[in-house]
């Protein structure tokens, strides 16, 4: 058999987030997971990062499906905007898609996705792959790791996981199933790098509610607890909680209303002690009965907690009488804007506890001796670490070699490169095309790397706009030079520097005259390159120039 299997990272690698890997042999394509990141600091203007999705686009014919290991934004984020152009059938659990289809509704288009419900331990065939769905511990409920079965072997991707022996809801992450797999002899496993630098064991998610219970006993203030909106069984242990010391429950949030609400549906959910209220009541309790489930962990600037630090929330305002709890730790890249965030609560003399200490917040991904044991029990052929920058592949990929795998067959790729595996070995591919495509407001890809560094340029030096008027069959200056400053000077604290640029335009523009240059191109390049000198020297800054000739 000549052909390869193709497994091509196009999100998720080198980075957190925007998780997405096709998975191709023969004239057949899978993806596992279609995610979003969120913008870095210098991608001005930027709402959203979603994977560059022009490899499924030239292979639409070959697509048989998206397989969705649970309900993370880095999971599923991008899939209103990968599916407008590459459209395929969506597989994922009732939770999962339940979320997905929110989402789509959000975007008006959950009529032209085609989204099928699969449970843990069932199997589907998906062209020449036979894709089993095996029950895993995470975060959200309802995730699962893939076994697919493909014509040279089988591929396990453990997608986002951790060994929770003791979970709030469901059962323990299915340990048997990965071990007969590994038993029958697994070709290659792609698993989870998040906490690899963590020794030990990631804790269950029942110390959480153990920790929470210690600050709720006793407590007389309003409780105000922030976390992922994801998280159900978080919220099911607060709302136990709250049933068992006397509080009602209000959710807080777009996300969590949303979330909340369908999982109250679907039976994820229960609200046996009917604590859960509308925000809106909570006026008809004393504070010392009322906990508020909130978004905002990650400082987001529209989230609910975020709103209340800063005095814009319409419901809630936030003041001594109040003790928060952020049950989530700051996701790399965001520690900042919590750190911010929770000096606005301060200052508002509420009580926060947000140190890892307080221990009201667990991971849900798997540390060091859970990643060894999936890779003891699936005693992978080939090894590829995922989800994680590059340290975090690096120091997986030391842990398989420490478990057995042969380092020739420990294979840390990229963005876009591909691994291909045939009968005579394991190697990295030819790149295919791949990168971040930018959404900004209802705009998606027409913002790339030259706007960006317009951005940054306008952000850190300002804008001069140069307004020259011109005779056109003269080419004598009528009326100008006049110049507007945005960002760089406040003109009337700056009117000597900004007649010594008046005086250099206008003796570019006779060089001009004088030398016969009278297309606009030229024009204008001799205006900048004689003020954007000039401001050099004496200011020692560069801002943008931008001068617009008007001919009559």
């Amino acid at each position: 058999m000549k052909e390869k299997l193709k497994i091509i990272p196009l999100g998720g690698l080198n980075e957190i987030g925007k998780n997405m890997t096709v998975i191709e042999f023969g004239n057949d394509m899978v993806v596992v997971d279609c995610g979003l990141a969120f913008p870095d600091d210098d991608m001005l203007g930027v709402d959203l990062v979603i994977p560059d999705t022009t490899y499924l686009k030239r292979n639409l014919s070959k697509l048989r499906g998206y397989l969705i290991t649970h309900a993370h934004e880095d999971h599923i984020g991008a899939i209103p905007y990968v599916l407008r152009e590459a459209n395929a059938p969506v597989y994922g659990t009732r939770l999962t898609l339940g979320i997905i289809n929110v989402k789509l509704s959000e975007h008006r288009m959950p009529q032209k996705v085609r989204l099928n419900t699969v449970k843990a331990g069932q199997t589907i065939k998906l062209g020449c792959f036979t894709v089993e769905f095996i029950h895993t511990n995470h975060s959200i409920a309802d995730s699962v790791a893939l076994a697919i079965h493909t014509p040279l072997g089988t591929l396990i991707h453990t997608g986002d996981f951790k060994v929770d022996l003791t979970p709030v809801q469901g059962e323990m992450i299915d340990l048997c199933r990965f071990g007969e797999l590994g038993k029958q002899g697994v070709l290659a496993l792609m698993s989870d790098s998040t906490n690899v630098e963590r020794p030990g064991y990631t804790p269950s998610e029942q110390t959480v509610a153990r920790s929470l219970d210690r600050y709720f006993a006793g407590c007389e203030q309003r409780i105000i607890v922030a976390t992922f909106a994801s998280n159900v069984s978080r919220l099911q242990q607060i709302m136990d909680l709250a049933a068992k010391h006397g509080r009602k429950v209000a959710v807080c949030g777009r996300s969590m209303e949303n979330i909340s609400e369908l999982a109250l549906e679907l039976g994820y959910l229960h609200d046996d002690h009917k604590v859960m209220i509308d925000i809106g009541e909570m006026k008809r309790y004393p504070r010392s009965k009322i906990c508020i489930v909130s978004t905002g962990s990650q400082g987001e600037t529209m989230s609910a907690l975020y709103r209340m630090a800063y005095g814009s929330h319409k419901f809630v305002e936030v003041t001594s009488g109040d003790r928060i709890l952020i049950a989530a730790s700051a996701i790399p890249g965001n520690e900042k804007s919590v750190s911010s965030m929770i000096d606005e609560l301060y200052k508002l003399g509420a009580e926060v506890i947000y140190d890892r200490n307080a221990a009201i917040h667990v991971s849900g991904h798997a540390c060091q001796e859970e990643l060894k044991l999936m890779l003891g029990l699936c005693r992978p052929k080939y090894f590829i670490p995922v989800h994680g920058e590059h340290r975090m592949l690096r120091k997986h990929a030391e842990l398989a070699r420490q478990m057995g795998v042969s380092p020739k067959n420990v294979l840390i790729t990229e963005i876009g490169r591909p691994v291909e595996i045939g009968e005579r070995g394991a190697r990295l591919g030819s790149v295919v095309p791949s990168g971040k495509v930018f959404v900004d407001g209802l705009g998606i890809g027409d913002v790339g790397a030259a706007v960006l560094r317009d951005r940054r340029h306008l952000a850190d030096d300002g804008l001069l706009v140069v307004v020259v008027t011109i005779d056109s069959t003269s080419g004598v200056v009528i009326a100008g030079p006049d110049i507007v400053s945005r960002g760089f000077i406040y003109v009337k604290e700056a009117e000597d520097l900004m007649e010594q640029l008046r005086t250099q335009c206008q003796i570019a523009l006779d060089v001009c005259l004088d030398e016969g240059v009278h297309d606009w191109n030229g024009i204008k390049g001799a205006i900048k390159s004689a003020l954007s000198d000039y401001l050099f020297r004496k200011t020692k800054r560069s801002p943008m120039i931008l001068p617009i000739i008007m001919e009559i």
